[in-house]
């Protein structure tokens, strides 16, 4: 077993299979990944709250660039209203 496969484990991905879904799949498990390590250093009294804090919120920063660059959650041939009739 790769050190990164075992320290980094990617759950399989069950959702609409498109590449931008798999790569925001892969940036939300390494994001949950990192938040966990984040919260045991915390707890564990190796780093402090407010620096703990700060990292998880520039992770979140990541991800919700990551989603807005992947435009997860957009549909662009979605039904504006308009039924497509004349």
């Amino acid at each position: 077993m790769n050190q990164d496969d075992f320290l980094y484990p990617r759950s399989r991905y069950y959702g609409h299979v498109k590449p931008e879904n798999l790569v925001f799949n892969a940036n939300l498990q390494e994001f949950a990944q990192r938040v966990n390590y984040i919260c045991n250093l915390e707890t564990g009294g190796k780093m402090s709250p407010d620096e703990a804090y700060e990292q998880i919120k520039q992770l979140w920063k990541q991800l919700k660039h990551s989603k807005k660059q992947l435009k997860i959650g957009e549909e662009p041939f979605k039904n504006d209203g308009s039924d497509g009739e004349t």
